[in-house]
This record gives C-alpha cells, sequence and structure tokens, in this order.
C-alpha cells in the first residue's frame, strides 16, 4: 500500500523543496492540513534529492525510525535553458518497510520516464505555475495515482492529448520448490475450463494426467515427455498456484495431526462435510465425529498400515466405503496433516 507520494525539485534559489506531496503534509507540513507526519524532511533529504551521482537510477532508503521506505528515481535533465543548466526533479514513494519494494519498481521508473519525456516535449515540470502555461496540477495527478494504485492496482490516467500514465502493480511471485520425480502434483483449479489450443503442447499434454494419483514419474512416461521438460512445466504451474505438490502415497507412510486438527473438529467452513464428499463413497450418518476420530487417530510412528488395522480391529464400520489415499491427501491439502520422516542415525 502506498502511503503517501510526492513530487521533489531542487531550486537553485531554495534549494530542495517538497512541491507536491499527497496526502497534505506527509513529509511537509502544510498550513490548514492536520494529517500525520511520516517523516522528517530534514532526515531524508539526501534521498528526495540525492548528489547528481545518484541521478538517473533507481534508489530506495529508510527513514531513521526503521518504519517507512522510500522509494524513488532522481533525474538530471541537462540543458541550457534550465538555471544552472540542469533541472533536477524525482517523484517518489513512500510505503512501510515490511511490504516487499519489487512490484513498485516499475512505477517508479515509470513515472520518472514518462514525466522526463513530458518536460522535454512541454516543459512540463519546469512551467507548472506559470500563467499562460495550462496543464493539469501534478498534485491532482499523483492523488489520482495513489487511490488508485491502492484501491485497484493500476491507474491509466490522460494527461493531455498526446500523454497518458499507464501502471500496474504486478505482484512478484516466490520461486517454487524444486520438483522431484516422486511429487504427486494435484490441480487447484478446473484445467479443463480453461485449456485451449493456443496452450504448449508440453503443457497440454501433461495436465490431463494431474489427477493426484500419478507422480511426476509417470506423468513424463504416459505423456511421452521428457522428465526435464514435465518437471519445468510442473514448476511453471507451482509458480501461479493452480497446482501443489504431494508425497506419494505408500502404506508405509507416516503422518501426524497438526494444530489446524481444531478447525475440523469445529467444523470450519462445513469442512467435515467437504472432507466425506472427498473421500466417502457413501455417506452415512453422523459422520463428522467418525472423520474426527479417524483424522485424530494419526500420530507419530503408527504408519497407514498400523492406523488401518487399528481401526478395522476396532469394528469400526467409518473405514466401509472410505478412501484412505484420499483422507490423507485432504488432511495434507489442509494442513491437517503432515508427513513424519524417518531417517537412520549412526550410534
Amino acid at each position: 500500500m502506498i502511503l503517501g507520494i510526492f513530487y521533489a525539485r531542487f531550486l537553485p534559489q531554495e534549494g530542495i523543496k517538497i512541491v507536491h506531496q499527497k496526502p497534505p503534509g506527509c513529509i511537509v507540513p502544510e498550513e490548514g492540513y492536520e494529517s500525520a507526519q511520516l517523516l522528517h524532511f530534514e532526515a531524508v533529504t539526501d534521498f528526495v534529492i540525492p548528489r547528481q551521482s545518484f541521478c538517473n537510477r533507481y534508489i530506495t532508503g529508510r527513514d531513521p525510525s526503521g518504519d517507512y521506505r522510500i522509494l524513488g528515481f532522481p533525474v538530471c535533465v541537462h540543458n541550457e535553458k534550465y538555471a544552472r543548466n540542469e533541472f533536477i526533479f524525482n517523484f517518489g514513494i513512500i510505503i512501510s518497510t515490511d511490504h516487499d519494494t519489487a512490484p513498485y519498481e516499475p512505477v517508479i521508473r515509470r513515472l520518472a520516464t514518462t514525466f522526463t519525456e513530458m518536460e522535454v516535449q512541454t516543459q512540463f515540470l519546469s512551467q507548472e505555475g506559470v500563467a499562460d502555461h495550462q496543464q493539469r496540477s501534478i498534485g491532482g495527478l499523483l492523488e489520482i495515482i495513489r487511490e488508485d494504485l491502492n484501491n485497484y492496482n493500476e491507474c491509466m490516467i490522460p494527461v493531455d492529448k498526446s500523454n497518458t500514465i499507464n501502471m500496474k502493480l504486478f505482484p512478484v511471485q516466490c520461486d517454487p520448490p524444486p520438483v522431484k520425480p516422486w511429487h504427486v502434483p494435484i490441480a487447484k483449479i478446473r484445467f479443463d475450463e480453461i485449456v485451449d489450443d493456443r496452450w504448449d503442447l508440453t503443457m497440454r499434454k501433461v495436465i490431463p494426467l494431474i489427477d493426484g494419483v500419478r507422480d511426476v514419474r509417470r506423468i513424463a512416461a504416459e505423456a511421452d515427455v521428457s522428465l526435464e521438460l514435465t518437471k519445468l512445466t510442473l514448476r511453471h504451474l507451482l509458480y501461479y498456484k493452480t497446482v501443489m505438490l504431494v508425497d506419494m502415497f505408500f502404506f508405509n507412510n507416516i503422518y501426524a495431526v497438526t494444530p489446524l486438527i481444531r478447525d475440523f473438529v469445529n467444523n470450519v467452513d462445513n469442512m467435515q462435510d467437504e472432507c466425506a464428499a472427498y473421500v466417502l463413497a457413501q455417506r452415512p450418518k453422523a459422520v463428522g465425529y467418525q472423520l474426527c476420530r479417524l483424522l485424530g487417530t494419526f500420530g507419530q510412528g503408527r504408519t497407514i498400515k498400523e492406523w488401518l488395522r487399528l481401526h478395522i480391529d476396532d469394528g469400526q464400520t467409518a473405514v466401509d466405503g472410505l478412501d484412505v489415499r484420499r483422507l490423507v491427501q485432504f488432511g495434507v491439502i489442509k494442513s491437517l496433516l503432515r508427513r513424519v520422516h524417518k531417517f537412520p542415525v549412526s550410534a
């Protein structure tokens, strides 16, 4: 979220000056406005308009308190028509230090590029406030940019007949985890509703085989695609959070419950009904209690084979018509169960 946005200039007679800031008073106090001051101007002057060696490049900096981060792209335009033969300005934004700066870097670069071109063409910035120079208010533009990016993650603002500010915030995803041959991909969306003939050929061969049962090696063999290409395809799907990976199902696997099992017991978001529809061929009465008991008996040191024998020996009918693989899969997907690994340790 953009907490503040500003336009600053270096004036030969006055030095560094915040010309416009939104919200008013976020850096420099303004008469008539009592909004909270996020930064103290004297403490961040070097980031507002830095030395010329830092101009024409993307810069970031923190305020002394460490609560806020300033992002900017100071620009120095050289021309004999300006005082001292140069015009220095900066458009910057203020965000919390908890936020990732990567999505905002393209926004800062676009602001600097757009207004630099407008300054070169029509002196849009340097002639602001001149009586015979009619133009749209820069302060008004900054307010619209801030509101649109915070509310809609994009903005399209016509400035004049030949210039428009187009920007969009794109979330930066983390790199997906490596895909191993023994992983089993599970689809999180309905691919058959979105896949068409324009998709990549390898993608169209791999996706139909993602059923929650086949492992990566088997998918590659049945799709007649190399294992490396199959893993690359699945990493692409992981990046966009359309699939997830679980371990292969074996009756010798060990699973333990997590603290989130309480959400299942309390039937948060009708989780018990969702589980019953996913794991049972025929739904008996009072199935919620039985499913809670089945999931609650997973524990360290007990394999799935021993867990199943325990309930069969107790004469529980809940295991009749139960797909054990899908029950474990449901628990892993909902983070109700976690895999417990056993490793040999030398004495």
